[in-house]
């Protein structure tokens, strides 16, 4: 039977502004709608980050708290996953929206290359964070710039460091980072099969890798990722009107491949992420 693919729609990130694309959302409540429109789209997994009313990246708690109660209100069942990253604040601050118990927080276990600056990821903030998930039955997916992110995943999570099932997004196109190279994404995808057969990986492209990146990984069997995080266009001529319409883009790339989109019934169950407060 074909596994259904998951689509996870990453809705504003840190960088991109309204002066790049008007599209995207930047309130809360931009946020929430943009969301909805997502998931009725096909989207079972929201990838957030939370902004400064200036559009400034925030790590501030109550953002994502209310980000949280408004997507569990419109989007019921959608699987939440908040944003640990580097660029919204620094050291232990990056977790503080962990004991919102999301149902998912991505989480970085190595460091790299940005195209200006290193992406700081020291092991006792790694083991940090992975401390918070575990206390708050919060399930990592793996972000991994780099083969040793992938190889440090597996090791982590065979030590029981990592909670839940074990879910890598290979991240390709970051400029001084993995690029999209077709022969890396093929080894990456041997590479869990061999070493983590009971896992699951997704991946993700930057900018015109995007699309890219959705192809590769559906036909590969693989989940991916899309949205205005990580491109603001449709095409070299064209702007993204909404997330909706690249989550359209990317389940067209899953009728084209035979693979069912995932509903967010299908998305938990595979990922082994619970409904909070289910039976």
């Amino acid at each position: 039977m074909t596994t259904p693919c998951i689509i996870c729609c990453a809705i504003t990130g840190s960088l991109p502004r309204k002066e790049d694309n008007p599209a995207v959302p930047i309130t809360i409540e931009e946020q929430i709608e943009s969301t909805h429109e997502a998931f009725e789209a096909g989207a079972s997994m929201v990838h957030a980050h939370v902004r400064n009313d200036d559009q400034t990246p925030s790590s501030d708690p109550e953002k994502f708290a209310r980000l949280k109660e408004g997507v569990e209100k419109h989007c019921p069942g959608m699987i939440i996953q908040l944003s640990t990253g580097g660029r919204s604040g620094a050291g232990t601050a990056r977790g503080g929206m962990l004991p919102l118990a999301p149902d998912m927080a991505s989480l970085s276990v190595g460091s790299n290359n940005f195209p200006t600056r290193v992406y700081e990821n020291p092991p006792d903030l790694v083991d940090w964070l992975a401390s918070e998930m575990r206390t708050h039955h919060v399930t990592p997916e793996v972000e991994a710039f780099d083969l040793s992110h992938i190889l440090n995943a597996i090791r982590m999570h065979e030590a029981g460091i990592l909670p839940g099932k074990l879910y890598v997004q290979f991240v390709m196109g970051v400029k001084n980072a993995m690029p999209a190279d077709k022969a890396v994404f093929d080894f990456y995808v041997q590479t869990m099969k061999d070493r983590a057969p009971d896992a699951q990986w997704c991946a993700a492209g930057i900018g015109p890798n995007q699309l890219v990146l959705n192809e590769w990984s559906i036909a590969a069997g693989g989940h991916t990722r899309t949205g205005l995080e990580d491109n603001i266009r449709l095409d070299r001529n064209s702007l993204a009107p909404t997330n909706a319409a690249l989550v359209t883009r990317a389940a067209a790339l899953c009728e084209k491949y035979e693979r069912p989109v995932a509903t967010w019934q299908q998305a938990r169950d595979i990922l082994g992420v619970p409904l909070r407060g289910a039976a």
